[in-house]
């Protein structure tokens, strides 16, 4: 039966746990950067927001090209080329005084983001059998938000005393680490197409679902930067425990609720993701207390554990498996976007109108992306939650 298909096959695990140690890495640089822009370099809030949104530059101009790169290619060499691009430009980090030679290795470490985030993110769709993809999706996005969300509470726990350059060592072993994993994956023969003509640079299926995960990220850009300096302005000293929480929340939902953006389809999920995700900012930007922090927090994760897979999963429906990667490079590209632009953006909020109106904004951005979803800016929404009830109402028995 093929909706029996094995899915958590050894392939599809040292993938995802080369994406674990992959982000694991990235997210020890979360609450860290910040604190490093402020408290060495002498930065204001709208510096940390560049520091943070540089690495988005990268992302963005090299993630259209590594998917075409992908489609013909191959995943294996994004996943390491990306890896090890990453592990090189944190090393860099150790040499950075100043605000502009962080920035250059910021945009670096953009460049093998784009890599690896394309070629893990495709090899998994390869590995799923097509009615388990929004599941795939799921438990492969455990290992990216696992790792943004664990990787924080390490990377304060490293950064004990201040020792600033034992993160960015210890970071880039991660990502080493990764490297090493991916030597061990393998090509899904029949997504090779290196004879096929070239996939579209920016793949039109990917722009809407992209645009609204845009939307829907930009609290997260928000969050992870100013949380780490929110912290101690409501008495805590560190927010290692608050990303902690995130974390473990993050991991349950995405555990527990894997089948979610398969059962409820991509819009009834996506509509969730975008509703929790707004609510759970709005309650940490009208609520300035450790308790309101970690309510909206736990309201927030539920939002953001749902999101990427229920979009990713829209993005993927209908599209020729020849231009898959292409896909994933597009919307992951909105990704990126939205964590550079979203620094940048709130960046300035919070220099100009305080923490409480950085993550208000995050929360408005959310709830544009919930309306935008819903009014049917993508033909698809409408015909994929059709064909989903459909097929849910079908199978419910044998659930």
């Amino acid at each position: 039966m093929v909706g029996q298909e094995r899915l958590l096959t050894p392939r599809f695990l040292l993938v995802t746990c080369s994406g674990l140690a992959y982000f694991l890495s990235l997210g020890m640089l979360l609450p860290v950067l910040p604190l490093y822009v402020q408290n060495r370099l002498g930065g204001d809030n709208a510096e940390v927001g560049i520091a943070v949104g540089a690495f988005a530059v990268g992302a963005v101009l090299l993630r259209p090209s590594v998917g075409r790169l992908g489609d013909r290619f191959g995943r294996r060499v994004l996943m390491l080329g990306g890896a090890i691009t990453v592990a090189v430009s944190i090393a860099c980090y150790l040499v950075a005084t100043s605000l502009l030679p962080l920035l250059v290795a910021r945009v670096f470490t953009g460049f093998g983001e784009a890599a690896f985030f394309v070629g893990a993110g495709t090899m998994i769709t390869d590995l799923a059998p097509a009615n388990r993809r929004g599941e795939a999706i799921s438990y492969w996005s455990v290992a990216v938000y696992g790792g943004l969300s664990f990787g924080p509470a390490l990377g304060e726990l490293v950064l004990n005393g201040r020792s600033y350059s034992r993160v960015w060592i210890v970071a880039a072993v991660f990502a080493c680490i990764a490297a090493a994993l991916a030597v061990g994956t393998k090509e899904s023969a029949q997504f090779l197409h290196q004879d096929a003509p070239q996939s579209p640079l920016l793949h039109r299926a990917a722009l809407a679902p992209g645009t609204v995960l845009f939307l829907g990220l930009i609290g997260l850009a928000g969050y992870t930067a100013f949380v780490p300096l929110y912290v101690r302005h409501i008495g805590l000293h560190s927010s290692k425990l608050v990303f902690l929480v995130y974390g473990c929340l993050i991991l349950v939902v995405r555990i527990v609720g894997a089948r979610l953006p398969d059962r409820l389809g991509p819009v009834r999920a996506g509509t969730g993701a975008l509703g929790f995700g707004g609510t759970g900012l709005l309650i940490v930007s009208l609520w300035p207390h450790v308790a309101g922090l970690y309510v909206g927090t736990a309201v927030f994760a539920v939002g953001m554990s749902l999101l990427y897979p229920a979009l990713l999963t829209l993005a993927l429906q209908g599209v020729d498996d020849r231009e898959r990667a292409s896909v994933v490079g597009t919307f992951s590209t909105f990704f990126d976007l939205s964590q550079g632009l979203g620094a940048l953006i709130l960046g300035g909020v919070a220099q100009a109108g305080g923490y409480g109106a950085t993550f208000a904004a995050g929360a408005i951005a959310a709830y544009f992306g919930l309306v935008l979803l819903r009014c049917g800016v993508d033909p698809r929404t409408r015909r994929v939650a059709a064909v989903v009830h459909a097929d849910a109402e079908l199978a419910e028995p044998n659930f």
